[in-house]
């Protein structure tokens, strides 16, 4: 098995294991996918998989600058230019969404952020003044968690009106859902707190909530490390459980920041009976690598199809990697987004 060799998730045939991972750019002023998306998109549409970016299921959820929505009418037409292309260069996409919760700022909300407890999760947010720290959010009543589940279950079908091919619920890192599962920052004692079975039911509850939409997958990172999110060994145990319980489509892990580490990986194959995707640092020898040892069924590239939307022609053609510009990663226009030059044609100009 090689990334090049296709591969079957559900009723849907992928021509080949290359996943692009959701990866947040910060060019979205207003919230709705525009004209530079819709070419983003299209120049990695040669993925087996695309999984657009974060976006916010609320107006509840912000937490970053520029990034889109699927909450409005006007975000809904955006991205359905963006699946339309897509889909007419024969590719499949669904659409990544996320709430960050007390990681944000009321320079965003304007208004107090809330979380699971009233713990700042000392996190920097990013806004149009820069930089800022969060503060000790509101602790999130039951009501207002009964209103995400909706708001999530809101953006699923909007993300199906949109021609999304399904969702992805990102539940990794520093974000609402990932608060919920970590004691640091849940000391709730009601239904969402106290035990390891209770900081999970908003996320089981966010799954239910969405699947009536369509096909759903989840991204984990049961290795974030710092600050007050660090994932130790009696948080990963907990992790065990809750991957052995997910009945979802799909789950995609992001690994340790060491690298590519396919033991840490190997432990979640073991507990998910279903399609697996890792990210983290891999490569093309690499990721034939964990394709082959059988640990995992695809592996997404963030960095690398930041800089090279061909990649899966690079992949195929074995052409070098294009090294990306971190100066140009979040906010901007074409520069850095759209403007890359493509593997194709310079293997053709080289014949």
């Amino acid at each position: 098995m090689s990334l090049l060799t296709p591969a079957e998730l559900g009723d849907w045939r992928l021509p080949n294991r290359v996943v692009l991972a959701p990866t947040t750019r910060a060019r979205v002023p207003g919230g709705v996918p525009g004209d530079l998306q819709v070419a983003y998109y299209a120049q990695r549409a040669g993925a087996g998989l695309v999984v657009a970016e974060g976006t916010w299921v609320s107006e509840r959820a912000i937490g970053f600058e520029n990034v889109p929505g699927l909450y409005t009418e006007a975000q809904v037409a955006g991205w359905r230019r963006v699946t339309d292309v897509v889909h007419s260069l024969g590719g499949r996409i669904v659409v990544q969404l996320w709430h960050t919760g007390a990681v944000s700022h009321p320079d965003l909300l304007g208004a107090r952020p809330a979380g699971p407890s009233a713990v700042n999760p000392e996190e920097p947010v990013h806004t149009a003044a820069g930089r800022r720290s969060t503060g000790t959010p509101r602790e999130l009543s039951v009501a207002e968690i009964r209103a995400t589940v909706a708001d999530y279950g809101a953006a699923a079908e909007n993300a199906r009106r949109a021609g999304f091919d399904g969702v992805e619920i990102a539940a990794n890192g520093v974000y609402l859902l990932g608060q919920f599962l970590h004691p640091r920052l849940n000391h709730r004692t009601d239904a969402y707190g106290g035990s390891a079975a209770n900081r999970r039911r908003l996320l089981t509850e966010v799954v239910d909530a969405v699947g009536e939409h369509g096909r759903v997958g989840v991204r984990l990172s049961p290795w974030w490390t710092g600050g007050l999110f660090t994932v130790d060994e009696e948080l990963r145990a907990e992790y065990d459980a809750l991957v052995a319980a997910l009945d979802v489509d799909y789950l995609h892990l992001r690994g340790p920041d060491t690298g590519p580490d396919f033991a840490a990986f190997a432990r979640y194959r073991r507990l998910f009976d279903g399609f697996v995707i890792v990210n983290n640092g891999f490569g093309r020898d690499t990721g034939n690598a964990v394709l082959d040892a059988g640990i995992a069924d695809a592996v997404s590239f963030a960095r690398h199809f930041v800089a090279n939307p061909d990649l899966v022609t690079r992949f195929a053609l074995d052409l070098p990697l294009a090294p990306g510009d971190p100066a140009t990663y979040y906010g901007g226009g074409a520069a850095g987004y759209v403007d890359q030059p493509q593997a194709a044609a310079m293997a053709a100009v080289s014949q």
